[in-house]
């Protein structure tokens, strides 16, 4: 690889032993190698699992050094600054513009940003996703068409944010793994448009409970423009099941 000049990078790491990975140790275990390289596109996920051992967990502006040491000036990141539920922690670092269709794993530490590139956008976190973060998101990822969410934590601020939120181009959304109240956000928020969602994933009890018993008509107006609505586990169809969608 010692000719080689240009580079994309797109890369998840579970580990328990060691810490993030940073631009110190890209360049020393890799970079080093490539004295060519002058192009360099990258979207690297540490994800950290430990039980037995303390970790001393670099903080995201020192991860934010580290890449700019080694003459990575368009570079963004947000980490955890310690373990999170069941000894999880995690950090996402890349180069800027963003290069990728995908943008994975993403938590609440984010900061935002510009991603047009952006179509599928998969949100992962143990800890809550806020109303603002939402907000940011329906900003910064203006041609977003793909949303996976998976949190099981209910939100803190459950107050619905007077500002109007909308999903212009977002065609999948999938609730299968979430809080209620991440249904209610998208589904039932007054201040949330979905104008050409076509496809939903979603647990029956929180379409029970969203729809109050398939009886809301305020949520209906969502559900009418769907075309695929998946729900894995088996249930039986109440007698207005059907109609609710039609």
């Amino acid at each position: 690889m010692l000719n080689l000049e240009e580079l994309t990078l797109f890369l998840s790491v579970i580990t328990n032993e060691s810490t993030y990975i940073d631009g110190t140790q890209l360049y020393n275990d890799f970079l080093i190698y490539m004295p060519q390289l002058s192009k360099f596109y990258f979207s690297m996920h540490t994800n950290i699992f430990n039980n037995d051992i303390d970790i001393d967990h670099p903080s995201n502006n020192d991860i934010l050094k580290s890449f700019i040491k080694r003459g990575y000036q368009q570079v963004n990141s947000y980490a955890d600054d310690q373990l999170t539920y069941k000894n999880w922690s995690c950090c996402h670092v890349y180069s800027l513009p963003y290069h990728f269709n995908d943008f994975l794993f993403m938590t609440s530490r984010f900061q935002g940003g510009m991603f047009n590139k952006v179509r599928c956008l998969v949100m992962d976190y143990a800890r809550p996703f806020e109303n603002e973060l939402f907000k940011i998101i329906s900003q910064d990822f203006p041609f977003l068409e793909s949303l996976p969410v998976v949190n099981r934590a209910s939100q803190k601020n459950k107050e619905h944010s007077s500002t109007f939120i909308t999903f212009s181009h977002l065609l999948r959304l999938d609730l299968a793994v979430v809080h209620t109240d991440y249904a209610v956000k998208f589904l039932f928020g007054k201040n949330t448009s979905l104008p050409r969602l076509m496809h939903l994933d979603i647990k029956f009890e929180t379409l029970v409970t969203v729809t109050e018993g398939f009886t809301n008509d305020a949520a209906r107006r969502t559900y009418t423009q769907i075309e695929s609505l998946v729900i894995w586990e088996p249930f039986v169809c109440p007698e207005n099941f059907f109609s609710y969608f039609s």
